[in-house]
């Protein structure tokens, strides 16, 4: 299934754009040169913070007028009280992330919604690499060698699914697709998206107790 990106975002991020309803209250984390917080706020009216840790991307997003602070996001977001977004956007950086589940443990208390993107490590040309050649693998996703890449974490899509279950989080929405990292094109997987996908999008919430 093709899907056409808006106003050339990349093709994640389009994906991302179409789950933000107008006027929400957004962070997104890990926000580069703001793209995506420009596109909402021109097209969708939200109120838009972001956090950067490269000061020359977060001052770029700040000459373009974008709210956006320059810090390490699992360190900025102890200071949001709780609630205060409706939904908080880490976009392919989980991977990258020493407590992922603390971190997440921390989104889930300061947004109603958390969107969460990563590269899908069990693509079939990652399995095949490794059967064949018996090396670290690389690809356009995952350029770095096993010596200097950022990611620390190996995740699929069928490890955040049950990740989300075992710690009590509702997968509200998600979305394999089939993109490069900075590719404004791509499709999205429908069938054996494990094995097919080399991104996954989610959309999590907290899970609600009922009491007894």
């Amino acid at each position: 299934m093709e899907l056409k990106t808006p106003e050339q975002l990349r093709f994640d991020l389009s994906i991302i754009a179409s789950w933000i309803k107008p006027g929400s209250r957004v962070l997104d984390l890990g926000c580069g040169h703001g793209d995506l917080l420009d596109w909402l706020k021109k097209h969708k009216g939200i109120q838009g913070t972001g956090i950067e840790q490269d000061k020359e991307k977060a001052a770029g997003c700040i000459s373009r007028g974008l709210s956006v602070l320059q810090g390490d996001l699992k360190d900025e977001v102890l200071d949001y009280p709780d609630g205060c977004f409706d939904v908080v956007i880490l976009s392919q950086t989980l991977q990258q992330v020493y407590q992922p589940d603390v971190l997440l443990k921390s989104l889930a208390r300061i947004g109603e919604q958390v969107i969460v993107s990563f590269p899908n490590f069990s693509h079939y040309s990652i399995r095949l690499q490794l059967l064949f050649r018996g090396q670290a693998p690389k690809n356009r996703q995952l350029p770095y060698s096993w010596y200097d890449t950022p990611n620390i974490r190996v995740i699929t899509l069928a490890d955040f699914r049950k990740f989300s279950k075992n710690v009590g989080y509702t997968i509200v929405k998600e979305c394999a697709i089939n993109s490069h990292d900075q590719d404004r094109n791509g499709t999205i997987v429908s069938l054996f998206s494990n094995l097919l996908a080399t991104y996954g999008v989610f959309l999590i919430e907290k899970t609600q107790t009922v009491s007894k």
